[in-house]
């Protein structure tokens, strides 16, 4: 939306809460996700949606610059008690929350209090990527993967109470977390014994016009993964929040609690928030049907080398929490290596050509992001880096197979923690110029916030710190 909605939206408003009403909804949550990647909300009576649709909530831009423990930092432009913003639920994705009856739910646009665009909204930013794609006719399809872990929600943290052992670094032990659904890593096990659960999520997410692709158990314990369908980049971080939202509000009914963190566990395998992607042209997928690797169209390639090459600087986009970077360790599949590779899930670029058969199923993953990622400016920063790839024409390196810390490969590591992957940020006139100056700053604000409230912390410490905030 280019300009505020006003008597038309709230016409369209009045009929949807007339709607809402009828199915016994009483309130609206309208959702923004700060540079902290955290899903914030304001929430509306159904009565009064017309109203939020016409002249939008009020909100404070501070919470540009909130850190995860709500903490704040200031920016050149951002920061402070001042100023006003509106709020204006987009009615398109208006949802009734299937796992929290009286409820609906829609995303947020943000605006001036004189009706212009929010420079630092982060989905507008979302939106200018792809409508700067569209203007040279190509078209996003994006996906994201969510992989969380449920614990038994016995004590106040969702702990429990017996004891744990020793971490890696044998430090003491503290309080062990009671995981749900026991059983092997991808084990049926574990589907079993929280079948009721798993179905919740499936019919929820069901229920809510979210397409499910598959859901599995993952590697740690107490961990799932689910994969949606590819729509939109703005529809895909939609998505992505909704997701998150529905498990959490699922796991709760169940007595239980979900988290989304890159860590649970400090040494153990994390959560990701893989992004999976494909480029289209005239209903073309450009990641197929070309004489580039593997298939590729040199345009598609193109913009695949483009994010590949911007990996460094794009990681305090992908990865913007201290936490994060004790996810990302060789061998762990996390993608921690500047590289691509057909199906290899230690390159931080996988490519997966799909069936022979199946002109529309091959697409790329980038494995290097998190839940701590705003997925608006996962989605915005990935179309930034890729449409400069095709600017500059340039072309894919010799695809990797295997481990390359296995295999001594001659590969760059991405940034092993935040402040590296900051210098590159910095650095990057690419998303400076994307992003604009006041989100640039206030991200940038945010990431150095966190880095210097944590930077004295044990490795447990961080961990601990994150592990219900997300």
């Amino acid at each position: 939306m280019e300009t505020p909605p006003h008597e038309a939206a709230a016409s369209a408003a009045r009929q949807e809460a007339a709607r809402l009403t009828a199915k016994d909804v009483h309130g609206v949550a309208l959702t923004w996700v700060d540079n902290a990647g955290i899903a914030r909300a304001k929430a509306v009576p159904t009565a009064r949606l017309a109203h939020a649709a016409q002249w939008g909530v009020g909100m404070s831009p501070v919470f540009d610059v909130f850190l995860s423990d709500d903490s704040a930092v200031t920016s050149a432009r951002i920061g402070g008690p001042d100023g006003d913003l509106r709020l204006f639920p987009d009615l398109d994705r208006l949802t009734v929350l299937a796992a929290q009856p009286g409820w609906a739910w829609a995303p947020a646009d943000r605006f001036e209090q004189d009706g212009t665009p929010y420079a630092a909204c982060q989905r507008g930013f979302a939106r200018r990527m792809a409508e700067r794609a569209a203007r040279s006719g190509l078209e996003l399809r994006m996906g994201y993967e969510t992989e969380w872990v449920v614990t038994h929600a016995t004590g106040a943290d969702g702990e429990g109470d017996g004891p744990q052992a020793p971490g890696p670094d044998r430090t003491p032990p503290g309080p062990a977390r009671r995981y749900a659904g026991p059983g092997p890593a991808y084990g049926m096990t574990r589907i079993t014994g929280l079948s009721g659960y798993v179905r919740d999520v499936l019919q929820a997410l069901a229920a809510q016009d979210i397409v499910v692709l598959q859901i599995h158990p993952e590697y740690s314990p107490g961990q799932f993964e689910v994969s949606t369908a590819p729509s939109g980049p703005v529809a895909a971080a939609d998505d992505a929040v909704l997701v998150r939202e529905t498990i959490r509000a699922v796991s709760a009914h169940h007595g239980l609690h979900a988290t989304f963190a890159p860590v649970v566990e400090y040494g153990s395998v994390g959560n990701g928030a893989h992004l999976h992607l494909s480029l289209w042209k005239d209903g073309a997928n450009l990641c197929r049907g070309g004489d580039g690797p593997f298939g590729m169209t040199r345009t598609g390639e193109a913009f695949l080398a483009g994010v590949l090459r911007a990996l460094p600087e794009l990681l305090a986009v992908t990865t913007p929490h201290p936490a994060g970077y004790l996810r990302l360790v060789p061998s762990m599949w996390a993608g921690v290596f500047q590289c691509w590779g057909p199906e290899n899930r230690e390159a931080a670029l996988r490519f997966i050509p799909g069936p022979a058969q199946d002109l529309q199923g091959a697409n790329a993953e980038i494995k290097c992001i998190d839940a701590t990622a705003n997925p608006y400016l996962v989605a915005g920063a990935v179309i930034a880096a890729g449409l400069d790839g095709i600017d500059r024409q340039c072309t894919l390196p010799a695809p990797v197979s295997g481990d390359p810390a296995v295999t001594h490969a001659r590969v760059p590591r991405l940034p092993a923690g935040l402040p590296e992957a900051l210098e590159h940020f910095r650095g990057s006139a690419l998303l400076r110029e994307a992003l604009g100056e006041p989100l640039y700053e206030a991200f940038l604000a945010v990431r150095e916030g966190e880095h210097a409230r944590l930077q004295h912390h044990t490795p447990e410490a961080v961990v601990a710190d994150l592990r219900h905030r997300y």
